[in-house]
């Protein structure tokens, strides 16, 4: 009894615990209508949805004041009310308080309040159905404690849903159990026997089994979600000792994943050039053409591969499919022509990085220095005639080999470039990533890149508040992880809030760093560029500048713009801008004379 009292000694607690019915099933109406309005639009502004969360902890410390108190929990019970209303009022009156903060606060509450209804099921003197409904809610709140807590990379987002969810059960509870101890109350006055009002308290007991089975089966259906796809193995790990110059074999293997039939395939660990000048280990796969007459030597495409994500093991030998993960879809068809392929990691994919995604130079380095470490495997038997390959990053990536190979591999004989949908403009691309289908993600791999290579370029500087533990967990997670599908929500979340930058990206260092790493101009071998006319992700009128630009600097080029082609879409093996890439190729390893001048062909659907 002494516990009790303490329960009705608080002022507070008092006051709300005798609030009349009608305010209770007011509260909790507005419980259900605010967990609706944030589990339906968890993407709303952060600052906003903050609030949002303020305000809902607010009311779950009213409607905990409200329910019924036995023997034993007056202590804690008076104390979770206090931290609900204390702790939402604190994130109400700083709104700026941090997303990972406002997430962990809610998580720990959850937890809190979780345990403390498992803790009231052991009381003494209570029937079963307020033992499995007691029960029953605190491991739904123990569960959704844990979610908050272990989804940090998601933060308010994931948070907003678990903790709207608890409010909507919250306030249907809340709504239950009024309505019960209403028709007890009546039941009393008309002198009605005690034993029907059991039958309607097992409702709660009901619906509280309803939410944790349901909390369960969200909770193992998004379990897969938080899980990499793929493992970095020994092979990756460098030794001890490497070579002291770049392009060199370190060890190759055997490679079979994937292949195409009548295909040999290693994959290779190789010296190569860092951003910082000195030597670093990239890795990659080598493909030929299985059954080569004696002497017979394999002109190479040295092939860049598109965005696959920054983390480590995001490199395309370490996927499942590693060339459809690279977009190189038309593989069959290059190896049918007689072609052997080079395709290199770049470094901090697979190898230990950063991953200097969206960078020119180090990108050209690592894939020149694939074709020459490639070319210490006699059983390739590699011609020393290259054409260079490369999609979205790597088209980046091939225009850069293709300017720095006369002057950093000149044993590699470059005889053309071939850049499919290229990024060639970084600075573009950045500042106009909110109207690039995507682009948060792409942002979160290029600022994760820059911030830690230059320690002038912050995510306090330039990134939003908000913002930025969203754009940090997006830059750890590959396009083809299960765990894509939390960034692509993010991506819908903020949609609504699209703004990124609190710093115009165009300014300062990353301005200067982004400039520095647009695509050059000037190539020297022809050029063959190819791009979809209907591209959500490079624009065709920024490659229409690029181009522009090329054709103003003297550049030999060909470009060809596909109408009705997406991104990706352009390298389909249907796509015809294939066709038209290969018989170009052709031309470059016969010998041909590419033209002169600036071409430009547009291609209907």
């Amino acid at each position: 009894m002494a516990r009790a009292r303490f329960w009705e000694r608080l002022a507070l607690v008092r006051a709300l615990a005798r609030m009349p019915t009608w305010v209770r099933l007011v509260l909790s109406i507005g419980s259900i209508v605010l967990g609706a309005v944030i589990v339906i639009r968890p993407t709303t502004a952060l600052d906003v949805l903050a609030l949002l969360l303020g305000g809902g902890m607010v009311l779950t410390g009213v409607l905990s004041a409200t329910g019924r108190v036995d023997e034993g929990e007056g202590r804690w019970r008076t104390a979770l009310v206090v931290g609900w209303i204390v702790l939402g009022v604190f994130v109400l009156a700083w709104p700026g308080l941090t997303v990972r903060a406002v997430a962990i606060i809610t998580g720990v509450l959850l937890l809190v309040n979780g345990a403390a209804g498992v803790g009231t099921a052991l009381l003494k003197g209570r029937g079963w159905d307020d033992r499995i409904a007691d029960a029953a809610f605190g491991a739904t709140g123990l569960i959704f404690g844990v979610l908050a807590l272990v989804w940090p990379d998601i933060t308010l987002l994931v948070v907003a849903v678990v903790f709207g969810g608890s409010l909507i059960i919250r306030g249907i509870v809340d709504l239950w159990s009024t309505a019960v101890r209403r028709r007890q109350r009546l039941s009393e006055q008309r002198g009605e026997p005690e034993a029907s009002v059991p039958k309607r308290r097992w409702g709660r007991a009901a619906m509280a089994i309803v939410s944790v089975t349901a909390t369960v089966v969200f909770a193992l259906v998004t379990a897969p979600l938080r899980e990499g796809s793929t493992v970095v193995d020994e092979f990756y790990a460098a030794p001890r000792s490497i070579p002291h110059e770049p392009g060199r074999l370190i060890r190759a293997e055997p490679f079979t994943r994937d292949v195409p039939n009548n295909a040999v395939a290693w994959r290779i660990l190789y010296t190569t050039t860092g951003v910082d000048g000195k030597v670093r280990t990239a890795s990659g796969l080598v493909v030929v053409p299985e059954g080569g007459e004696p002497g017979q030597r394999w002109p190479v495409i040295d092939w860049n591969h598109s965005t696959t994500g920054y983390a480590e093991h995001c490199a395309p030998s370490l996927q499942a499919r590693p060339f459809w993960a690279g977009g190189l879809y038309p593989i069959k068809k290059v190896l049918k022509e007689g072609w052997a392929i080079v395709a290199t990691d770049y470094i901090g994919l697979g190898t230990p990085g950063p991953h200097p995604y969206l960078f020119g130079a180090p990108s050209a380095y690592a894939s020149l220095d694939a074709v020459r470490a490639a070319r210490e495997i006699d059983e390739a038997q590699l011609s020393s005639s290259t054409v260079i390959w490369g999609h979205s990053q790597g088209g980046a990536a091939a225009l850069w080999s293709a300017a720095l190979a006369r002057s950093y591999a000149p044993e590699v004989w470059v005889r053309g470039v071939a850049a499919f949908a290229p990024a060639s403009d970084s600075t573009a691309l950045v500042d106009h990533v909110g109207d690039v289908q995507g682009g948060l993600i792409f942002a979160s791999y290029a600022f994760a890149a820059y911030s830690e290579i230059y320690p002038d370029i912050t995510y306090p500087r330039y990134i939003r508040p908000g913002m930025q533990p969203v754009l940090r967990a997006m830059s750890e997670r590959c396009l083809t992880d299960p765990s894509m599908a939390l960034s692509v929500l993010a991506v819908l979340g903020t949609s609504a809030d699209p703004d990124l930058f609190s710093t115009n990206p165009a300014y300062g260092p990353l301005g200067t760093r982004l400039r520095e790493n647009s695509s050059p101009t000037g190539l020297g071998p022809p050029l063959f560029l190819g791009q979809g006319g209907s591209d959500s992700i490079v624009p065709q009128t920024m490659q229409d500048g690029y181009v522009k630009r090329v054709c103003a600097d003297g550049q030999r080029i060909e470009y060809h713009r596909y109408a009705g082609y997406e991104h990706a879409q352009v390298m389909e093996t249907y796509s015809p801008m294939i066709a038209d890439a290969i018989a170009w190729t052709h031309a470059r390893f016969d010998g041909e004379s590419a033209n002169a001048d600036c071409s430009i062909t547009d291609t209907p659907r």
